[in-house]
């Protein structure tokens, strides 16, 4: 986790939610018409705040690798109990972000015959993220995010072991902070996602959903039977 989650609402909604006391209007320049599978290597909206307030952005749902790192998958996830040290310090210490999403996906069973679920919430959840400027393979350079995980609680620990870290809204500023990271604050930092990633793992809710949403090059994002359940 998080290999696949899904973002409905759309860019007003958005900016009510997350951006609508801070940011500048002209910054909102990408429509986003909301989608109900998002997967990796596609845009998906971030919430960030690069000094003004909290601006949204499309940003691709991947991350530069090392390059002592075998080519395979692309990295679209940062374990929270390795934020603090080594490859993903830089970005944790100065350029965190918020995933905005209605909620996720995961998959139980055999290799083959997978059953899908999605775990939501009541509303729209907060992960937390990492971005960066990244190059692609074709020598231009993108924003680029990651959802942070860690062990799952709840609803997500039956399907899972692995959950996206959540923000609850009155610490959204403590992250998005763009002050560096250092010492202390980022052990407080750690600490607060913790709490409220515990916190928000209580309401999450799960159930099962239709096949189609297994081959992300065949579900079609803007088919909202993607997230409601199966009987």
């Amino acid at each position: 986790m998080c290999g696949r989650f899904a973002n409905d609402a759309k860019t007003d909604e958005l900016i009510r939610e997350f951006v609508a006391e801070g940011g500048k209007p002209e910054e909102w320049w990408k429509s986003w018409a909301g989608a109900y599978s998002i997967a990796p290597t596609q845009d998906a909206p971030i919430v960030r705040d690069r000094g003004e307030g909290r601006i949204l952005e499309l940003v691709r749902w991947d991350w530069q690798k090392p390059a002592n790192r075998p080519k395979g998958a692309p990295i679209i996830n940062a374990r929270m109990e390795k934020l603090a040290t080594g490859f993903w310090a830089p970005a944790f210490s100065a350029a965190r972000c918020i995933v905005p999403m209605r909620g996720y996906f995961e998959w139980t069973g055999e290799k083959g015959d997978k059953t899908p679920h999605f775990l939501h919430s009541d509303g729209l959840l907060s992960a937390a993220g990492l971005t960066w400027s990244m190059e692609l393979p074709n020598g231009e350079r993108s924003r680029c995010f990651v959802v942070i995980t860690r062990e799952a609680r709840d609803a997500s620990g039956e399907v899972h072991d692995r959950m996206p870290a959540f923000l609850t809204p009155d610490t959204w500023d403590a992250w998005l902070t763009p002050e560096k990271l250092t010492g202390e604050v980022r052990a407080e930092t750690l600490a607060m996602l913790e709490h409220t990633s515990s916190d928000v793992a209580s309401t999450i809710r799960e159930h099962i959903v239709d096949r189609k949403v297994n081959n992300s090059r065949t579900a079609d994002g803007s088919d909202s039977s993607l997230i409601q359940p199966v009987l």
